[in-house]
């Protein structure tokens, strides 16, 4: 997702771009705004940028191999983590990872009932859980696939619930 496409602040998309052009990137930031706001588009066209290989002053390319693979959210270094229905068949955000890359790609401004509803989610209550964040532990530690570092998006953090968030702490 190129920033031009991203219905936020041009004066937000500037800051995140100066960071990079500065070589200033924190090791973490929160997106945070209203439900369905900009923040998960802007997550992803921020890092398209870092992993863009022709990234202009204003925005990524969006024909490299690496804007490709965001475009797609296939990036062998872009990690997803979102909240799910626990089940005793699914326990992470990987194995719902092909149904929120449909999700996403269809609506980007994807709010937590739209996503709970694609999924056919019932009455289940969303949630990160405890299961995710060794995986998350796990992922983190690796070295980058590609070498350009590794990003790990946490879509709703507020739901992981308490196990889960002491773990990471």
């Amino acid at each position: 997702m190129l920033f031009a496409d991203v219905a936020a602040p041009d004066s937000l998309k500037s800051r995140l771009i100066d960071m990079v052009t500065n070589k200033r990137v924190a090791h973490a930031l929160l997106f945070s705004g209203e439900e369905e706001g900009a923040q998960l588009p802007l997550a992803f066209a921020f890092a398209q940028y870092l992993f863009c290989q022709n990234r202009s002053q204003k925005d990524s390319c969006g024909v490299c191999p690496g804007c490709l693979k965001i475009k797609k959210l296939a990036h062998p270094d872009l990690h997803l983590v979102f909240p799910i229905a626990l089940s005793k068949d699914v326990r992470r955000s990987d194995q719902m990872l092909e149904d929120f890359r449909e999700a996403f790609l269809g609506f980007p401004y994807l709010g937590l009932n739209d996503w709970f509803n694609s999924i056919d989610a019932e009455n289940k209550q969303p949630v990160i859980g405890k299961d995710e964040s060794n995986e998350i532990i796990r992922k983190l530690n690796y070295t980058s696939y590609e070498g350009r570092g590794k990003i790990m998006v946490i879509w709703m953090p507020a739901k992981m619930n308490h196990e889960a968030a002491n773990k990471l702490l």
